[in-house]
């Protein structure tokens, strides 16, 4: 293919990424927190699926008020998608059923701000488009960039910047990844159908044009088989959102990072909550959002799985996406 993507067939690996979780989740490794993204601090990340130092917020009346009458999928209830892919984001408990991370706090005080209940409904990325468009749930929480594409057939709420990162192996030749140029001839571990495969795309058109040698793209079924491409030399980087790179590289090492690229490059773009297309249901989504950014909550849990990095200081509706090449 043009752009150098190539499909690896690897057998699903859920079941040993579960277990791992689950012998990660009962360890003390240490969390990037309240120093803002230093891997080295002292904070431990929570996988228990109590998740007692989870933030809540309170009802917020305005909120409330602008939700109005609105049809949830389940009364009384905000239903939520996520898909579990990677700590500290999303991912599966010491249970190895209960979800939790960054994205379920967040959902967590929305619900809370709207005096609702909190359902959260695991769903495997590529299928969140399908089950929103038709009312499956409320929303989608799950690192879901903002672009102007997902904005014709979408509404957002923004709520985390959108930082995507380039991590090689610890003894990696590689000292940085900025550029085009800079992926030239490289075999490159990224994600179908995400924003950063969309940039790496846009990376080898325009080195293609320019006579200079495109990346391989590299795809694979788990996280663990893409670890073990890049450790193994089969690979020669990762790209991906950062979050989950710096969290397997402070917790498992064997990793570093050589560059970092926001997701609207050249310009920025948003993670946002994904809703069905003039619903309503993005301002009120908005309205909340501020509140707990005001009220505080919103940092603390961010502070918690070590996102403050990615924290905003204000919610948009339909923010400035990634444009279509």
């Amino acid at each position: 293919m043009t752009d150098g993507r190539t499909r690896v067939a690897m057998r699903p690996g859920r079941r040993r990424f579960v277990t791992a979780l689950a012998a990660l989740g009962a360890s003390p490794f240490a969390a990037a927190a309240s120093s803002g993204g230093d891997a080295s601090s002292a904070t431990r990340f929570d996988f228990s699926p109590q998740q007692r130092g989870r933030p809540r917020a309170a009802k917020d009346a305005q909120a409330v008020q602008a939700l109005g009458g609105y049809a949830l999928a389940k009364a009384g209830t905000l239903t939520v998608a996520v898909a579990p892919f990677a700590p500290p984001i999303a991912t599966y408990a010491t249970d190895a059923r209960t979800i939790v991370g960054a994205d379920p706090d967040y959902a967590q005080l929305l619900a809370d701000a709207l005096g609702l209940s909190l359902a959260l409904v695991t769903v495997a990325w590529p299928d969140w488009p399908l089950g929103l468009a038709s009312g499956k749930y409320d929303a989608v929480i799950s690192n879901v960039g903002v672009t102007e594409a997902r904005k014709r057939k979408f509404d957002f709420t923004s709520y985390r910047q959108g930082l995507h990162a380039f991590y090689v192996r610890q003894d990696s030749a590689i000292r940085a990844i900025g550029a085009p140029a800079d992926i030239a001839g490289l075999r490159i571990v990224t994600d179908s159908g995400t924003i950063q495969e969309r940039i790496l795309i846009e990376w080898n058109r325009q080195n293609a044009a320019r006579g200079v040698k495109t990346a391989s793209l590299l795809y694979f079924d788990d996280r663990a088989s893409a670890r073990l491409a890049l450790l193994s030399g089969r690979a020669d980087a990762i790209f991906d959102p950062d979050a989950p790179l710096a969290f397997e590289a402070a917790t498992q090492g064997g990793i570093r990072k050589v560059g970092e690229i926001n997701a609207g490059w050249p310009a920025r773009a948003d993670v946002g909550v994904a809703t069905r297309k003039d619903s309503g249901l993005a301002p009120v989504l908005t309205l909340a959002t501020n509140g707990v950014i005001r009220a505080g909550q919103y940092r603390s849990s961010l502070a918690r799985w070590g996102l403050l990095p990615e924290a905003l200081t204000q919610s948009q509706t339909n923010p400035p996406g990634l444009r279509d090449a």
